[in-house]
Parts: C-alpha cells; sequence; structure tokens
C-alpha cells in the first residue's frame, strides 16, 4: 500500500495486536454470500461492549430485493452524529466471502496471515476490510475522539453480484458527501470496471447414446464448439481488439445426468467485463452469435437443431472519478500527513464501489494488504493492514 511505513509508531488509537486478533477472528467465521448474519452478530457483540448505543444500529432489506432472498441478513449500518458540524463520511465493507473460504483456520506466519487448511482461502476479501472498519470505530468509542457525522456500512451479497450495494437503503445511510471502501491490496482505486452476467440455456434432443445416437442433438457439443469458436476468435481471457479490451469467462457449466444419454440440457453462466460501455457490447454481441452458430451447426439425422436461451443483463456499471474530487483529495490529506503515499489506479474487477457511486456517492476503494484472494494461496500483509488501520482512524477522524 506505501512506500514508507508507518506501523512501528502507530498512535495509541490503534492497537496492533488487538486488530491483528480481530481481523483473525472475522476470518475464521464460517459465512460465505447469504450467510452473513454470523459476521454481523461478532461485529455487534464488540461495539456493544465498547458501548455503541443500540439506537446507532439498523439493518436494511437488501437481502430481500437482490435475486437471492434466501439471504439471512440485509446490510449492517452503523451511524453516528458527529462531535463537529462537518459533512458525512462513509466507510464500507463486505461481509460475505467466497465458498472457497468457508473453513478457514487463519494463521500467522511471519509477517503475513494464512490459512492453516490448505484447502482453503483465509477470507481477507473482505473480512480484512470488515476489521478495518471495526477496528476504527472501536477507536472512536472506546477513546472518544473527536469526528464528523460517519456511517459505517457492512453490506452482504458482494461476491455473488454487489446485490447489498445495488439494493441497499440510502435513506438509512445519512446522506454520506463522499465514501471510501476497503477491498483489494493496494492503493486508490478511482474506478472499475464493468460487467454483463450472462445466462445460457442450451435445449438439445435426448436420444440413447448407444443405439441410436445420430437421432439426438448434443447440448453439450453445441456449448463445446461455441467456447471453442470464442476462445480461436480472441474473445475469452483477456480480450484484446485494437485499442479496446476487456474480459470474458465461461464460469459455470451444468449438463447431463448420464453417459448413456445424448445431453439435452445445458446451463451455462458467463461474464464479459469492459470499462468501455461500447466494447463491452460488442463482446457480449460476440459471444451470443457464437452460440447462435453452434445450436445451428449441431443437427440430428432428420435435420433438427437444438433451441438457445441468451440473456444478458447488466451486473454493474464501469465508473471512474477524478483525481481532484473532494474524495480523492481527502484521502491524499490523511495519506500525506501518516508519510503513506498511495497508487491510483483503475481495475478490472467490480467492487461496491461500482453501485456506490452510480447511486451519487462518491466512493473510493483503499486496499487492505489482502493478497491473491479467492484462491488457497490467499494471504493478508500485517504491515499493510495496520496501515489501513491508521489511514481509516485519520480519515474517520479528520475535524479540520
Amino acid at each position: 500500500m506505501v512506500k514508507s511505513r508507518i506501523t512501528k509508531s502507530l498512535s495509541p488509537d490503534v492497537n496492533a495486536q488487538q486488530a491483528v486478533r480481530l481481523v483473525m477472528e472475522l476470518m475464521a467465521i464460517p459465512a460465505a454470500s447469504l450467510r452473513e448474519a454470523a459476521v454481523a452478530k461478532v461485529i455487534l457483540a464488540h461495539l456493544k461492549r465498547a458501548g455503541l448505543p443500540a439506537s446507532a444500529v439498523s439493518f436494511d432489506r437488501a437481502h430481500k430485493q437482490s435475486p437471492f432472498p434466501t439471504g439471512d441478513t440485509g446490510n449492517l449500518i452503523i451511524k453516528l452524529p458527529g462531535t463537529v458540524r462537518r459533512p458525512r463520511r462513509m466507510f464500507s465493507a463486505h461481509m460475505d466471502t467466497v465458498p472457497l473460504c468457508v473453513g478457514a483456520k487463519p494463521i500467522r506466519r511471519g509477517g503475513k496471515i494464512v490459512s492453516a487448511n490448505p484447502q482453503t482461502g483465509i477470507g481477507g476479501d473482505d473480512r480484512s476490510g470488515v476489521a478495518v472498519l471495526l477496528n476504527t470505530l472501536l477507536a472512536i468509542l472506546r477513546h472518544k475522539l473527536p469526528h464528523p457525522p460517519l456511517t459505517f456500512l457492512w453490506t452482504v451479497q458482494e461476491e455473488i453480484g454487489l446485490y447489498g450495494a445495488r439494493y441497499g437503503d440510502l435513506a438509512k445511510l445519512g446522506n454520506p458527501a463522499m465514501a471510501f471502501n476497503y477491498d483489494g491490496s493496494d492503493g486508490l482505486v478511482l474506478g472499475a470496471t464493468g460487467a454483463y452476467r450472462v445466462d445460457i440455456e442450451i435445449t438439445g434432443i435426448a436420444s440413447h447414446a448407444g443405439s441410436w445416437p445420430e437421432k439426438g442433438v448434443s447440448a453439450t457439443t453445441i456449448a463445446g464448439l461455441a467456447i471453442a469458436d470464442l476462445h480461436k476468435n480472441g474473445w475469452l481471457g483477456h480480450v484484446r481488439k485494437g485499442s479496446k479490451s476487456g474480459t470474458a469467462n465461461i464460469g459455470i457449466i451444468n449438463a447431463g445426468a448420464a453417459t448413456n444419454v445424448v445431453c439435452p440440457q445445458a446451463t451455462i453462466r458467463a461474464e464479459v467485463r469492459s470499462p468501455d460501455p461500447a466494447f463491452r457490447r460488442r463482446m457480449l454481441e460476440a459471444h451470443r452469435k457464437a452460440f447462435e452458430r453452434a445450436s445451428r451447426a449441431i443437427k440430428n439425422d432428420k435435420g433438427k437443431t437444438g433451441r438457445l436461451d441468451f440473456r444478458a443483463r447488466l451486473e454493474y456499471e464501469a465508473f471512474r472519478l477524478k483525481e481532484k474530487q473532494p474524495v480523492v483529495a481527502a484521502v491524499d490529506a490523511a495519506a500525506r500527513s501518516l508519510g503513506m503515499k498511495l497508487e491510483k489506479k483503475v481495475i478490472t474487477a467490480g467492487l461496491d464501489a461500482n453501485w456506490l457511486v452510480a447511486r451519487g456517492i462518491p466512493t473510493v476503494t483503499l486496499g487492505t494488504g489482502n493478497r491473491d484472494p479467492h484462491t488457497t494461496a490467499e494471504n493478508l500483509t500485517i504491515a499493510d493492514y495496520l496501515d489501513a488501520c491508521q489511514l481509516t482512524l485519520r480519515l474517520a477522524t479528520d475535524v479540520s
């Protein structure tokens, strides 16, 4: 995150040992998307012990508005009046992790936190962000630090579509003038890509694969032909066409139930990303045409073909903040006061910030030292995590 470290001279308001214990406790909670209530429970237990009044706590119903209404909680919101009159600032992080991180056993190894369970990541995406926010709020409460009006937002269902940020109740946030989101490894993220989520249903014709395979139309063969076409023509992985670029991935394929049946049905979930809306639509159309060509090409002995249902929805739009915007200037000033220098960047991932910006809240994203997310090699660099805690405390207590 930084070129100059401040972790060896942390102010008394940031307790390094406590901050590390807190993030390890949060990482160990087995709560992927739709099961974030367990994380919210731990957050509130810590805050209650620190004296947070119950009146400061609320939940919204974002989980009931998302395409996955079986989630067990909405976004957790903590709202504090300021001790000084200033514009409200908001801090956010998402509570869910990916399924790979359920069962994590975080341990400290040298200057990093890793998983003792070789089958899991540590869930630092985004429990490290959750911990940064919680550590900041605990310091404010315990030390009665002066601060502007503050909102802390812990979102749900980020990993499956940014639905907490997309459907969160803005009226409960207190109209923040700017927001600081915590997610990722390092730097100051000013912008992020946009994405389409693609759902493809291929209906073939079933037949006995040993006796009459020629009578069938295989849905998996259609899928395989389309995917091979996309790969051959450069529309999967990193996609570059002239000066335009993006990424595309076939993520999930479900098909078939028996080896002796020509597969009659295949379901595919994919994504297409690019910061350029026009090029993103071009990529999407290339995918549609590849599946249409494949569905026409595979025929049975009667000349019949399968059917295709290709559906795409905008998951989140791209955004890019200007470097002169107040929220960026606030981070620059706080970082300078701590001897930090943050790299400004635009990334190819989606963030809660995509929807917060789209919904009218200028939002930057800051790293927490978490690296290699969504893999078993995931790790948290402790020095960077503690720097994030210190920077966040400075941002939250800036009354200048």
